[in-house]
Order: C-alpha cells, then structure tokens, then sequence
C-alpha cells in the first residue's frame, strides 16, 4: 500500500523526477534544467512508485508561490492555488452563504505524519488569507519520531501536508483530525490492519463526517487473490461497515497509474489493468482524476479532461473483488458485473499542480508543487464537509446519491460529465472518457455549489 499523492497511491519516477527538478529549480527560474531533467525522466522506465511529496525530498523550496502563467512560462507546467481551485469549482457563493465546514469533522489518515503540519498550514493560510485553524494529531501505535533523512518519513509528511492544506483550504472553518499511523502500508496487508483500527477507533471517539484516505494497494497483491480467495481484504473492511453505520462518509483516492497500478514489490506496474482497494471498496466513494486548465485568476479556459499528462494518469477500471453494488446497477453496460471505479473525479494533475508549503525537511523548506489523486480526495473531503454543514447532518455513504444525482440535468445536480482523454499509462491500455459514466472520470466533476445544494437536499 502506498500514499497516493500522486493519488491513491506513490507517484511514478517520472513524475517524481519532474518535481524534483521543479523544485530544485525553484529559486533560480532554470527553466531548461527543469525542461531537461523532465525530458530525461521521459526515457526512464516508469515503474518505481513513490509517493509524490518523494520527488521533493531533495528539492529546494521556492520562497513564494507563483502564477500560474509564471509557472507555465518557467517549468512548463500549470500550477494552480487553492483559491484558484476555490473559483474552479464555484465555491465562493457557498462561502458568502456561510458554508465553510464549520461544525463538521474530516478525519485523514496517513503513517508517521508530519511535525510541522500545525506550522506549515498556519504559512501556508497567511499566503492565501484562509483562516487558521488548530490540527488535531492523534498518535495510533507506535509512531516513530520523525527523521527528515527517511524517505518513509518524508514522503508521508508530503502527503500528510497536501491532505491537511487542501482539505482545510476548501472546508476552512471544519475541524480536521489527522491520525498518524506508526506503520506504512505496503502492497497486500502491511500497514492496513493499523490504518483501519485507527479508522474505527476514531469514528467512535470523534463525531466524524468524513474520512480521507490518500493510500491503497492492487487488489492482486493481497494473499489469496490468485486463488479467487478474497478473505484478506474482507477482514479488513471493518472500518468501513463501521462507518457506514455511523453515516460517516469514506472516500478514497483511486492512484495514479491509470488502469494498472503496483505490484507487490511496491516498484513494479502490473502489464494489465488492475484495481486497488480500498478504493475499490463498494462501501467508499472512489475519488479519480482530472486535468483543470485555468487562467492565473481560476476560471477554465478548457473543459477539465481525464488526468493524463506525462507524470501520472488517474486511476480507474473494474474490481476483480467485488461484484457491482446496487448502485451502479445503470451502468452497468459499463462495469459489467463488478465494481467499477472511480465514482466522481476531482483536479489531480500534476500539469495542474497544488502549491503546498512544507517545512519537515530542512533541506527542502518552502513552496513545492503536488499532483495526484490524493489531492483530488482531500479536496473533495473539503466538499463532502460543506455539504453536510448545509444539510446539518451526516450525509453518509455517498454513492447511492451520486448515481441518482447523475440521473438529473447538471444545472440541478452539479454533477458536470467528464467526456475527453483517457487513463492509459505505462503501456497499459486504459478506458476513455465518454458521455455519461466511464472508467476513466466516473460520473463527472462537479460545480460546488449546486453540487452541494444537491447532495444536502437544500
């Protein structure tokens, strides 16, 4: 199992080398460098997954953000801030309404954490005028004291940061708690059983809305899979029956390698297409990927597409697990007889990438770039907590209402369909983008506001 910053799941070494070079670059504007070191990582092979933060660890950190016309004129890639994204999504008329979380809690889950996160986002607020707010921590296990010089540490902390920033950043006023695990997850079972105590622990001891989970593991990597033996991963499934119960919303990031995903040597794409729990989960809304094109003040200047660039691809495809839930019953023209995924697609690109401030490394102190699903999760956790705000309850498991919601015009359900690209990556053939649900984008992306209207029932 793996963070999934560049999504559900570790970032590819290309896209870990194109970071690195955007963020080692960052202060002196040595655009050919960067355009040189992305060009040679184009000819590596593009197995090696890491989480995305990974790509920084070496990097320097820019001393301020900048626009997004400076980003593509200098990097060549488009970066975008979370109030850019805040008028992407047509947020700002919920924020006038007084829509901002307030009242509500988003749970995120990652191993070790960061020790700066509390600072980190308190920078990170002042650059964007985002009111502050105080980060809960809660240790599960025993989590080891962090140490900047391993790549464990630090590529969690990267992730633990983009979570954190971008969920508050969309739902500023909600409380979040991050639960630091003392164990990564690898492909198959390793870290899980910890991450999903902690899961159900949580939910009992908080009043939880929503959890965000930027990590997973190909489905085919569990013991027993081969066998057509799926006891490994319904043992673990607990958390989200627990949840369930208490109508606490789940979501999950759905990876970065397109239709395929890692082996389990955690280095290694599968040469098919496979899936990934937990997103692949019938009981989690499986939160997939999409390219934004904005101008420097947010509004789209294209429609958003299937993330597909050439540092990641959003993942998406059909579970070898589990059978199609009720809810996706109309479409099952597309899913067949099993689980598809995603279900609904948030900004994930790394060509369209998040500004994040990070301190945990001294080596690295600054403004870096992050791309991936696992920033489409945290920022539609943001979404969930909003709309549950405006509803004044639990909203839930999601999906029966978002495949009811599809079913409506996209004026009253802000559910917006997703109809170009496609999430091939590494050879692999993936699934494309077409009217109505796909493999690819799931239902769509969504405007904020008539999309949270519509979720609520208000």
């Amino acid at each position: 199992m793996h963070p999934a910053t560049a999504g559900t799941r570790r970032s590819t070494a290309l896209r870990a080398a194109a970071l690195l070079a955007v963020g080692a670059t960052a202060l002196t504007g040595a655009t050919a460098t960067v355009q040189s070191a992305a060009q040679s990582a184009a000819h590596r092979p593009a197995f090696e997954l890491r989480p995305a933060s990974a790509g920084q660890i070496d990097a320097v950190g820019r001393v301020a953000p900048i626009s997004t016309s400076d980003c593509v004129a200098q990097i060549g890639i488009h970066c975008y801030s979370p109030l850019q994204y805040r008028t992407a999504y047509h947020l700002d008329p919920l924020y006038r309404q007084g829509m901002t979380g307030k009242g509500r809690t988003i749970v995120i889950v990652d191993a070790f954490g960061s020790p700066t996160i509390q600072q980190d986002l308190e920078t990170f607020d002042r650059q964007w005028g985002i009111p502050d707010t105080r980060v809960e921590v809660v240790k599960w296990g025993n989590v080891p004291v962090f140490d900047p010089t391993n790549e464990d540490h630090t590529g969690w902390a990267g992730e633990t940061t983009l979570d954190v920033e971008y969920a508050h950043a969309i739902a500023p006023d909600a409380h979040i708690v991050l639960v630091e695990t003392g164990v990564a997850e690898t492909e198959g079972v390793t870290g899980l059983p910890e991450m999903m105590d902690a899961e159900k622990a949580v939910i009992k001891s908080h009043d939880v809305d929503v959890v965000s989970q930027s990590f997973g593991a190909t489905e085919n990597t569990f013991p027993g899979y081969d066998k057509g033996d799926f006891k490994s991963i319904e043992k673990l499934r607990y958390a989200f029956r627990f949840a369930a119960a208490e109508d606490v919303t789940v979501l999950a990031a759905s990876g970065d390698a397109g239709a395929t995903d890692a082996m389990e040597n955690g280095s290694d794409l599968y040469p098919y297409r496979v899936n990934s729990w937990p997103s692949a989960d019938p009981l989690v809304t499986s939160v997939g990927g999409t390219q934004l094109t904005l101008d420097d003040a947010g509004n789209r200047t294209a429609p958003d597409k299937v993330w597909h660039d050439d540092y990641g691809a959003a993942g998406g495809g059909v579970s070898g697990v589990f059978e199609r839930p009720w809810y996706q019953a109309g479409v099952a023209n597309v899913t067949g007889n099993h689980r598809g995924t995603p279900d609904i697609s948030m900004s994930a690109a790394v060509d369209g990438a998040a500004w994040t401030y990070e301190s945990y490394d001294p080596k690295a102190v600054g403004w870096h770039l992050v791309g991936g699903t696992s920033e489409a999760t945290p920022v539609l956790s943001g979404v969930v907590a909003l709309a549950d705000q405006l509803a004044g309850h639990r909203l839930g498991q999601l999906n029966p209402r978002l495949y009811a919601l599809a079913l409506l015009p996209r004026q009253v359900s802000g559910i917006t369909d997703v109809t170009t690209g496609d999430n091939s990556w590494d050879a692999v053939t993936g699934y494309r983008a077409a009217a109505g649900y796909d493999l690819a984008s799931g239902l769509g992306t969504v405007d904020g506001t008539r999309f949270v209207h519509s979720l609520a029932g208000r």
